[in-house]
């Protein structure tokens, strides 16, 4: 999984339309033109509309290499045109990235499948990885099948933070959520009923990333 852009905007309007929010690569061809370094930097720069010719001093390199590429990650999809100005007689093409975010589908860079044994584990961390990755390609998918439609996917999300004073209380949090999901799941699940529609629901739960890139509890460990 590869962030190649990221921006806070959910969403914002130029040109014809507004820029998606998220758009997910699962072209191996087009994940190879947008992942060199120029490029790279063509799409975080082109967040906001502009120009090959004012964006080319920022980079350091002329005029007509960026304008190549900018080409290619134009004719991709990854680029689109959102404004024609005439400036000193030429016209200026001002372009903005097409969605704000653009991530690579986990399985364009290897097999997300899942081993039985991680499976049986869920204090596996490896099981974790591999379940987020499958969750990004569905929901990616079902994103795009979704717009073709022009409908709004369904979908929930709820983040919070826990700070457990030792292993053991985060086990019997665990129980007590499974638990908890256990019993909601029984009393909302209707699998018989043929207008009903099967939802996916995963619960995964990790240390905190530290800025300076450790956990919370390797920082424990080294007190």
């Amino acid at each position: 999984m590869v962030a190649i852009a990221e921006s806070r905007a959910e969403a914002v309007s130029t040109g014809l339309r507004a820029v998606e929010p998220v758009r997910v690569l699962a072209d191996p061809g087009r994940v190879r033109a947008a992942l060199s370094p120029l490029r790279r930097r063509v799409l975080r720069e082109l967040r906001d509309p502009g120009s090959a010719s004012s964006l080319a001093p920022r980079l350091g390199v002329s005029r007509q290499k960026l304008n190549y590429h900018v080409r290619v990650l134009e004719d991709l999809g990854l680029l689109r045109l959102v404004e024609l100005r005439q400036r000193r007689g030429c016209q200026e093409r001002l372009l903005q990235t097409s969605a704000r975010t653009l991530v690579v589908a986990p399985e364009v860079l290897g097999d997300v499948a899942t081993e039985p044994e991680e499976r049986q584990d869920r204090f596996s961390s490896a099981y974790l990885v591999r379940t987020a990755a499958q969750l990004m390609g569905d929901v990616a998918a079902l994103r795009e099948g979704a717009r073709e439609a022009g409908q709004r996917l369904a979908t929930v999300t709820q983040e919070t933070e826990i700070h457990f004073r030792s292993p053991a209380d985060m086990r019997a949090f665990t129980e007590k959520l499974t638990a908890a999901i256990s019993e909601l799941v029984a009393e909302y699940d209707r699998p018989d009923d043929p207008g009903g529609r099967p939802y996916r629901l995963i619960l995964g739960m990790h240390p905190r990333r530290d800025p300076e890139g450790g956990t919370s509890s390797e920082a424990r460990e080294r007190e």
